[in-house]
């Protein structure tokens, strides 16, 4: 049958399982809009109050679901206001597809109105990019996106689609979608082997479980393999959720802000096993002093991280579900040993430092949150301190369960994914940790939350500065607070008010579990919580820059 570019479009969204898309509409996507309104009861569209929130709420329906985040925006300020987005999930490996209208073929390279170069643009953000210059192209391009950011290691794909395209005609004929083939190298057998006795021969391993184990659907086979050989877990940020954190084999985070059980174990471990983790700078820090009596171990799907930023001894490279099934027939069984037992003493000996006295501190009201929620919400954040203490203070049981930007460090990311996790995860709790810093950002989109009748909770950590920076400052910068102190007259909970939200201010401790309470209640309304925290609160431990993981600052 015959159809225009833009009812083509939609028929290959509906073909790759899309039900939901976030956009926001312009003078290039008209057609398309036009297009979404007739499939407006086979597809939802979000209108969001702006672009970048568009493509952080796609990333957060991504990364809840598993499924194909979907963001749509016009050509020129409509798609560049995509860029960020686009990169932090570039960076984190999050499967979205980016659709930018495009002027009319005969106005490229014209600096026509609202034209810009989207693919040059995003080209190094993105998996794959296309510009689709002839609507007889467009239906294999579409399929080729979803296909490309969903195969191996996901990631965004950005499509550009000329206005006239939309308009013109073709003949479509609909596809089931092919499932992604392994495109990894076939594991080899000597090299499982060889691993498997590295593990067994090991008396002080440890296990570093990242993101990719979550995308991966894997955890279950990695608390298999480190429940069989008794291996300590760390995780790095983006792997929260990914190994219980009420586990005894857990040990929290690693790296910057890891604890010292971590940190120590790795420092001094004779096998490093990460999992689905890219060795980050935030992980390993002094890389010269990194687990310096330990073999490194790098289970990953993609070969080009694979001796990137270490020298990795036993590369495995593929679907990590598939390679940890294939060792778990293979290593021996193990008993509780002194090397357990150390790590259990290093953690009762080091754990996270807690102020002691009842004021309105961040760590109360995360375990609040937690115990409130049962463990059981899905807790976006935005970036700053209050991303950590969330990492820090929050049990999380479940991977898609910790949403939070970890390699481009986002602010403002936060209430776009939380609305995008919401929409895509209705049944859960969800639950947006927020500086004042970053939520001022962003903030816009809470008049998407009200408009969508989405129960969100929004948990702002105000403490008038930036305080990420301003704590770097202090230790690092002789306590010369350059640009962080805010102390603006911003009344968030009349802010809310104004959307239509919720708002509660608590000051207090005896505040809190009535704020929440009310917050956990609300059926159809977005609700913001402004607690006051001092501006002296610190995120510890910490490692200073360029210093080796074992030489934590911990008050």
């Amino acid at each position: 049958m015959k159809l225009n570019g833009s009812q083509i479009l939609i028929e290959c969204l509906k073909e790759q399982g899309v039900d939901t898309v976030f956009g926001f509409p312009g003078g290039a996507v008209l057609n398309i809009y036009d297009a979404l309104y007739e499939a407006k009861d086979q597809i939802r569209h979000i209108l969001t109050s702006h672009e970048q929130g568009a493509s952080h709420a796609a990333d957060g329906y991504a990364r809840a679901t598993g499924k194909v985040g979907v963001c749509i925006a016009t050509s020129g300020p409509g798609a560049t206001n995509l860029v960020t987005g686009i990169a932090t999930a570039y960076m984190d490996s999050v499967p979205m597809v980016a659709i930018t209208g495009q002027v009319a073929t005969t106005l490229l390279g014209k600096d026509s109105f609202q034209e810009v170069d989207i693919t040059g643009i995003t080209m190094p953000i993105t998996k794959h990019n296309f510009i689709v210059k002839d609507v007889e192209k467009l239906a294999e391009v579409v399929r080729k996106a979803f296909y490309i950011s969903r195969e191996g290691r996901p990631g965004p794909v950005l499509i550009d689609i000329c206005k006239d395209v939309t308009a013109a005609k073709a003949e479509y004929l609909p596809l089931v979608p092919k499932g992604c083939a392994d495109t990894s190298p076939r594991l080899v057998e000597v090299d499982v082997k060889r691993a498997v006795e590295a593990i067994d021969a090991a008396q002080r391993p440890v296990i570093l479980s990242g993101g990719g184990v979550s995308i991966a659907g894997a955890d279950k086979e990695l608390l298999e393999f480190a429940t069989n050989g008794k291996i300590p877990v760390a995780t790095s940020l983006m792997g929260m959720g990914t190994f219980p954190g009420d586990s005894d084999l857990f040990m929290g985070m690693l790296g910057m802000h890891g604890t010292r059980a971590s940190n120590t174990a790795v420092s001094k471990s004779d096998l490093f096993i990460a999992v689905g983790a890219r060795f980050s700078d935030r992980v390993i820090s002094d890389v010269q002093k990194f687990a310096p009596s330990a073999k490194i171990m790098h289970i990953d799907i993609d070969p080009a991280e694979i001796g990137k930023n270490i020298v990795v001894d036993y590369p495995l490279i593929g679907d990590i579900k598939v390679i940890l099934a294939k060792m778990n027939s293979l290593i021996k069984k193990k008993e509780y040993n002194g090397w357990n037992a150390k790590i259990d003493e290093w953690k009762k000996l080091y754990p996270l430092k807690l102020p002691q006295d009842d004021g309105l501190h961040p760590n109360y009201i995360i375990e609040r949150i937690y115990d409130l929620t049962e463990g059981k919400a899905i807790i976006t954040t935005e970036v700053g301190q209050h991303q950590i203490w969330a990492a820090q203070f929050y049990k999380y049981n479940s991977p898609r369960q910790f949403l939070s930007s970890g390699g481009l460090g986002t602010m403002g990311y936060g209430l776009g994914a939380c609305i995008g996790a919401q929409i895509g995860m209705p049944g859960k709790k969800v639950i947006n940790i927020a500086g004042d810093g970053s939520f001022r950002m962003n903030c816009n989109e809470l008049a998407t939350a009200v408009e969508y009748k989405l129960p969100v909770v929004i948990a702002i950590f105000n403490n008038q500065v930036l305080g990420m920076v301003r704590q770097w400052q202090e230790l690092f910068y002789g306590g010369r607070y350059s640009s962080t102190t805010l102390d603006r007259a911003t009344d968030f909970v009349a802010l809310a008010k104004a959307y239509g939200a919720i708002g509660i201010n608590v000051s207090k401790r005896q505040e809190v579990d009535d704020a929440l309470k009310t917050a956990m209640e609300s059926k159809d309304t977005p609700v913001v919580i402004n607690f006051e925290i001092d501006k002296d609160e610190k995120v510890f431990p910490i490692v200073p820059p360029g210093a080796p993981i074992s030489e934590l600052i911990e008050e």
